[in-house]
């Protein structure tokens, strides 16, 4: 059992999280097929590899068209809801981001130009097999942005996708791959950690990218080290922090603060898990908050009323609230909870109350470590900006975060302080990213990149080609 998902003779056991049904019972890849596909992903490179950029680029658009198909749309986005459990609003949010890619995918083509400095070329050449691991909290999304850049580089592509969500897995490579010149340059595998595992160790496969825990990244980083030093792109674990200064537009900061504490039932890498608001406006503070909060609905994600869907899994429900629990008995206090729906046709679900706790220290295990869960947490500061670095620092951690501050000169002091990949200056950083922007995560958030031209350049290795000075055919190359 991976998050509380079961695999019964032979197939996965593919619930819904609000209703507790099964959904359907998807057939996980028996480990002795696992050298064949590879096998086969192998043969198929040298082909697809050989295409130029331009045509591979093509194929792309084509794969992402077949997903912006308005029946394939609606029905992924539905299907997404009774897998994962996120609100209908967000699942279809999350779709029209996974086909609206034409300008990265411009980007992703020009990354790939070679380069002519004097009488050297340099060219970027695909690594191989690539292995995409995607997280069931934006099943479509983290195969796109991982997948994508592999295989226009060159690159064909194993999809493990995760257990929670094998259908929106298996819809969303049909998509593209129907778009492809090779049924073997994009391949799906089904199954839990051990299919993960044997793919991770296989020696034929030349990269990892994955989306995921940090301790599963820490055990990838080992077994890529112990067969053929796979190259690696590992987009871990977070527990970002907002700063607030007393200073700020406080409606503007409490809005964002409740949202992004609150968005996929807070169970989101980069969400928002510890806010620091400055001692002299605390109280003002948290009433915006808890009139924020109020407004959050949960409930079954189809409901459209609906804000907050089940969490993932009873497993990380009782996580969230242990997590809860503990810091109360530490001496957190409760400023607001929801209610959460009642009734015989509720009682299978995964439901958590919208919860704000204030007077949250940095001792407690919910400052620690990451809940993943519908919880929106209140500390305080002095208002100095030492003090905002120090409690923002103050993790393993290093994914995102924002500061909020009128003075953006002290707001910018503070997020270059701050040692993690995107902070957002009076905002959610992903509200505004850039196509430009390469999502990094710092110290245990992350290993390698992706996104913007060098996360794109993770996924293929430059070569340079050194011709003699009498011979000018170098621009042929």
């Amino acid at each position: 059992m991976v998050q509380g998902v079961v695999i019964q003779d032979g197939c996965i056991i593919n619930t819904n999280p609000a209703t507790g049904e099964i959904i359907s019972r998807v057939p996980t890849t028996p480990l002795s097929e696992i050298d064949g596909i590879v096998q086969k992903a192998q043969k198929a490179q040298l082909e697809w590899s050989d295409l130029p950029i331009h045509d591979r680029i093509e194929c792309l658009r084509k794969g992402l068209a077949n997903l912006a198909n308005e029946d394939t749309h609606s029905s992924i986005a539905k299907l997404m809801v009774q897998e994962m459990g996120k609100p209908l609003q967000e699942a279809q949010d999350e779709m029209e981001d996974a086909f609206d890619k034409d300008d990265y995918l411009d980007l992703l083509e020009k990354s790939l130009q070679s380069e002519t400095h004097g009488k050297c070329v340099i060219v970027r050449q695909a690594l191989g097999v690539v292995v995409v691991i995607p997280p069931w909290n934006y099943p479509v999304a983290e195969i796109l942005l991982l997948a994508l850049p592999a295989l226009g580089s060159g690159n064909t592509v194993i999809v493990k996708p995760s257990e929670v969500t094998p259908e929106c897995g298996a819809r969303t490579v049909a998509a593209l791959r129907s778009a492809l010149p090779n049924w073997n340059i994009l391949q799906l595998c089904q199954g839990d950690g051990t299919v993960g595992a044997e793919l991770v160790k296989h020696p034929h496969v030349d990269m990892i990218a994955m989306t995921g825990s940090s301790n599963t990244g820490r055990y990838i980083v080992e077994q890529a080290a112990k067969t053929n030093m796979k190259r690696l792109v590992l987009e871990l674990g977070g527990k970002d922090p907002m700063i607030v200064f007393g200073d700020a537009d406080l409606e503007k900061a409490a809005h964002d603060g409740v949202k992004y504490s609150l968005e996929n039932t807070g169970q989101v890498c980069c969400s928002t898990e510890r806010i620091y608001v400055e001692e002299s406006v605390r109280s003002k503070f948290e009433t915006l908050i808890l009139k924020e909060a109020s407004e959050y609905k949960v409930g079954n994600g189809l409901l459209p009323d609906v804000k907050v869907g089940p969490l993932v899994s009873p497993l990380q429900r009782d996580r969230v609230s242990s997590h809860v629990t503990k810091a109360i008995e530490q001496g957190a206090k409760v400023l607001h909870q929801s209610d959460i729906p009642t009734g015989d046709e509720n009682a299978k679900g995964n439901f958590y109350p919208v919860t704000v706790l204030t007077d949250v220290t940095q001792s407690m295990d919910i400052s620690k470590e990451e809940t993943f869960g519908p919880v929106v947490c209140l500390s305080t500061f002095d208002g100095s900006e030492e003090k905002a670095i120090m409690l923002a620092n103050d993790t393993p951690y290093g994914l995102a975060g924002s500061v909020y501050s009128k003075d953006t000169k002290k707001a910018r002091r503070v997020a270059n302080r701050i040692k993690a990949g995107q902070i957002g200056i009076n905002c959610y950083c992903v509200e505004n990213l850039d196509v430009h922007s390469p999502w990094v995560g710092h110290k245990s958030s992350g290993f390698g990149s992706h996104s913007g031209i060098e996360g794109f350049h993770q996924f293929s290795i430059p070569k340079t080609l050194v011709y003699t000075p009498d011979d000018d055919d170098n621009n042929d190359a």
